[in-house]
């Protein structure tokens, strides 16, 4: 057996594991301690490209194996990462945030959209030490910077600069991290 042929066993015994106990067990933060963090952990280094040590990948989360995920970084609940996402170390993600890297085709108007397929895969890059708020929406080809902050409910259409913090529909930068406040 070559080494791609174990890769793809070791994706699918973990995506059994995953899909059908982990996934289910309460999040990370219940009162209620199974070992679900070590266990959907496990499941994460068998199913993504990347896994970093010390990651938490949350109840009911949906990922591609096209994923690599950094060290002390996150997946947050119901979080749905479509495609090829790169999230690097100490990235903290929220509930409902959704990551899309490709969209329907719709540049013909003589047949539905619905039968002209998807156009090309754009990777979704966040950086390092990122906060990714709840509900957040995050569309194809987006790279985040490092150090960055997303506000709740924002859709991210947009590359966004290294310290900044962006919110809205869509995601405006409204502040960077490296301005002094005055109090």
């Amino acid at each position: 057996m070559n080494q791609e042929q174990a890769r793809k066993i070791k994706r699918k015994i973990g995506g059994v594991l995953y899909y059908s106990i982990a996934k289910h067990l309460p999040p990370s933060y219940s009162s209620v301690k199974v070992g679900q963090k070590r266990l959907r952990g496990f499941c994460g280094k068998l199913m993504l490209k990347h896994c970093g040590r010390h990651v938490n990948i949350e109840k009911n989360a949906i990922f591609s194996p096209r994923v690599s995920l950094g060290d002390f970084s996150g997946i947050g609940v119901n979080a749905k990462i479509y495609g090829t996402c790169e999230i690097g170390s100490h990235v903290m993600m929220g509930e409902d945030v959704t990551i899309i890297t490709r969209n329907h085709a719709f540049s013909r108007t003589d047949i539905p959209m619905m039968e002209q397929g998807f156009g090309e895969e754009l990777p979704v890059v966040i950086g390092d030490d990122c906060w990714i708020g709840d509900r957040v929406m995050i569309l194809p080809g987006v790279h985040i910077g490092s150090h960055s902050i997303i506000g709740a409910g924002s859709v991210v259409t947009k590359d966004i600069s290294p310290y900044s913090i962006a919110v809205g529909n869509p995601a405006k930068v409204v502040k960077s991290r490296k301005e002094k406040e005055a109090f």
